[in-house]
């Protein structure tokens, strides 16, 4: 945003409200597992949830004041918009799956990790569309939804891996992520020159079918061994990928206008 200070106050309110619904729904899910399961079960769901939901909140509140769109003259919305509160419910969910992780996949529980990162990846086509629509495209909705879009390839995968859905090396998309920010901000804090990436006909239909990818695993409907086997083909795509987009951002290979 340029020349412009940016007012968020008048955000507080909305955003307190996201923390009030976001508490609420810990506690009632909490309480429903507690019902069915006891309330051991309950509370080791809720710490780890509670923990993720908390950070994504506390990412969401810092950035409070890029909710304008890219470039723009005009003042920041004063409101959060239904597009930002779709991808903020994308970010409870994949919350709500981290709880699952200390969690035994009995019968009931070994299906709920696989609906809810379903929904969540669902939702992600959801949340940008409703930005279009109603012209409410901002940058806070483009780094909250990149943030918790990394949220979900960890709390998934690792839940995959810890109920051993998934074979431990397909953690290696998890960390890809952080690994190629930090080696951006590693460029950056000692004045190397760090480039733009350009327009991938292929970054989103592969972050798309890793979402894919990652509901079937949690599903317990194909069996782990062959969830395995194809953990191999799926994972070898998007590692390139990242591959590539690091050497393009340090310009040991050119991007292009698109590629």
């Amino acid at each position: 945003m340029t020349g412009q200070t940016v007012d968020r106050s008048g955000l507080e309110r909305p955003f307190g409200r996201v923390v009030v619904g976001f508490t609420l729904s810990v506690l009632a899910i909490a309480l429903g597992v507690g019902t069915l399961a006891g309330t051991s079960t309950a509370v080791r769901w809720a710490i780890p949830t509670a923990a993720v939901a908390a950070i994504a909140l506390a990412y969401c509140y810092r950035l409070l004041e890029h909710n304008h769109p890219a470039g723009a003259s005009r003042p920041a919305f004063d409101s959060l918009g239904v597009a930002n509160h779709v991808t903020l419910a994308r970010g409870g969910l994949f919350a709500a799956i981290a709880g699952f992780a200390f969690l035994e996949p009995t019968r009931w529980i070994g299906w709920l990790p696989a609906l809810l990162y379903g929904a969540g990846s669902a939702l992600d086509a959801v949340d940008g569309f409703l930005a279009r629509m109603n012209g409410r495209t901002t940058v806070l909705g483009a780094k909250l939804d990149m943030a918790f879009d990394s949220v979900g390839f960890v709390v998934g995968p690792v839940v995959a891996v810890l109920w051993g859905r998934l074979p431990v090396w397909y953690l290696s998309l998890s960390v890809a992520r952080y690994l190629f920010l930090a080696g951006k901000t590693w460029r950056q804090r000692r004045g190397r020159p760090v480039f733009e990436l350009p327009e991938s006909r292929v970054r989103r239909p592969l972050a798309g079918f890793q979402m894919a990818f990652i509901t079937v695993a949690l599903a317990p409907l194909v069996s782990a061994e062959t969830i395995h086997t194809l953990a191999v083909v799926a994972l070898l795509p998007s590692l390139l990928v990242f591959l590539r987009d690091y050497l393009v951002v340090s310009g040991r290979r050119g991007g292009g206008e698109q590629y």
